[in-house]
């Protein structure tokens, strides 16, 4: 099984070593892991904010460079859903994208594709899991609660495999934590007071730490954290599963 590892922005520039920690967990269960070096964004920003003509060749060199691979896996919910979900839709009538339909955010495929049962090295540590919202509605890694449909959620079900750990969720487990993209930087106000309750309900668990699969949410509510003087400490999913590794 060929893998073509896709690290988005956010990520690359700001948080590497989630990237690292994909790669280390994916080659430890024996995968064929690339890694294309030519990648740039995916075109999520430009879209977002209404620009999706500007999108289209970023679209059209994502696909030239993963179409090849039988699933593209990714460290982020919400850039693996704007591929699988937005990238056919701009480009209909103009550009079939075949490695949309391959790509898939890091929890989901090992959750779903591989089903792994074990993970190595060890946790020891009370986090509070925070549902992004784009993993909720587009990649259905947990239940919506506005579904009303029986609870589920692939995240905890992946980090509960890890030695040591202590999962908890907090109140409205899936509501918005404000970040969002273009609404944090238009709608600063409400977008700071949503993080700020969010983080608020975090640590109302007792946790130690708040994980997730999207590195921007961390990046927003770490950063109302961070200025309102609250203790709490953030890590993506794919550092905790790759513990040890």
């Amino acid at each position: 099984m060929k893998i073509g590892l896709f690290i988005p922005c956010y990520v690359d520039a700001v948080y590497p070593e989630v990237g690292v920690s994909a790669y280390k967990l994916l080659r430890h269960f024996g995968l064929d892991v690339s890694y294309p070096v030519a990648q740039t964004c995916c075109g999520q920003p430009m879209a977002n904010a209404g620009f999706q003509r500007l999108s289209e060749p970023l679209i059209e060199k994502f696909d030239r460079l993963f179409s090849a691979y039988d699933y593209v896996v990714a460290p982020s919910a919400s850039c693996a859903a704007f591929v699988r979900v937005n990238h056919p839709e701009i480009m209909k009538g103009k550009h079939e994208c075949v490695a949309s339909r391959k790509t898939m955010d890091l929890v989901e495929f090992l959750h779903d594709v591989l089903s792994i049962d074990r993970l190595p090295g060890h946790f020891a540590h009370k986090v509070s899991l925070h549902n992004s919202c784009h993993g909720v509605r587009e990649l259905g890694l947990s239940s919506a609660s506005e579904l009303q449909i029986p609870s589920y959620n692939k995240i905890k079900d992946l980090l509960q495999l890890k030695a040591g750990i202590e999962v908890v969720e907090p109140e409205r487990r899936d509501e918005c934590c404000g970040f969002g993209g273009m609404f944090a930087v238009e709608e600063t106000a409400v977008s700071c007071r949503m993080g700020k309750d969010k983080v608020s309900r975090h640590i109302a668990t007792g946790a130690e730490y708040v994980t997730g699969p999207d590195s921007s949410c961390l990046m927003h509510m770490a950063g109302v954290a961070k200025r309102e003087g609250m203790n709490i400490k953030f890590v993506h999913v794919a550092e905790v599963l790759a513990a040890g590794v």
